[in-house]
């Protein structure tokens, strides 16, 4: 990927009803006289679904150009009502977390595993970071995320090569099984399916959920400045 990439998505539930959309732009930027890759991420919800349950939601990740390991992290949510607004900066040197929960007006420090990820910047680096060359049908690819805080072992389970149907034609895809908490948002651990092009970008091309009640699916609509010719057969 480079600066300049933005990704467009439309969402839908249960296969027909138009949910909403997301879009994530990749820009470079300067934090604290240090540059940074840095990414919002916006989702929200649009149509009828507003009327009983309106999404506004950004994330805002800084993450190194090299190591690709995030410096800062931003989470403005509201989500039917539910909002949160926290901001984590991240010691990687020191593995160490600087919480800034600004809607409770509380601040906290937690330890954290080296090179830990946030929710954002691990969707560029795994997507820096996939060796096809050794990648085997079930294999399992895992790291460290934190999550409001949070420690979390975050794996992704590689399923196979597909081919799909896009707006922009047929695509070659990586297939994987992200393993998602089962509760009170999905019906289980392998609830999460992802296909991604299979050439240089990289990019996720669908995701479908299987939720509690119903599923979504998230499909990219548009798209600019990929570092990469995008492969359609």
């Amino acid at each position: 990927f480079k600066s300049g990439e933005w990704l467009k998505y439309k969402i839908s539930y249960s296969g027909w009803l138009k949910a909403g959309e997301a879009t994530m732009t990749l820009t470079n930027d300067t934090l604290d006289n240090r540059q940074f890759y840095h990414v919002v991420a916006i989702g929200k919800t649009v149509g009828p679904i507003n009327w009983f349950f309106k999404v506004n939601d950004r994330y805002e990740s800084y993450f190194d150009k090299t190591t690709l390991v995030p410096y800062k992290f931003i989470r403005n949510i509201d989500e039917g009502g539910h909002t949160k607004d926290i901001e984590i900066k991240f010691d990687q040197d020191n593995h160490k977390a600087y919480i800034h929960n600004k809607k409770h007006k509380k601040k906290s420090v937690v330890d954290t595993k080296p090179n830990i990820q946030d929710m954002v910047s691990t969707f560029y680096y795994l997507r820096n970071s996939i060796n096809l060359s050794s990648l085997k049908p079930g294999d399992e690819i895992k790291l460290d995320m934190s999550f409001d805080g949070e420690n979390y072992g975050f794996k992704l389970k590689y399923l196979g090569q597909e081919f799909i149907d896009t707006e922009f034609g047929k695509v070659n895809t990586l297939k994987f099984r992200p393993y998602v908490m089962a509760g009170r948002v999905f019906k289980e651990e392998e609830s999460l399916t992802l296909w991604v092009s299979n050439d240089k970008n990289k990019i996720p091309l669908r995701i479908k959920a299987d939720l509690a009640i119903g599923s979504l699916r998230a499909d990219l609509d548009a798209f600019k400045g990929l570092k990469h010719q995008f492969n359609i057969i």
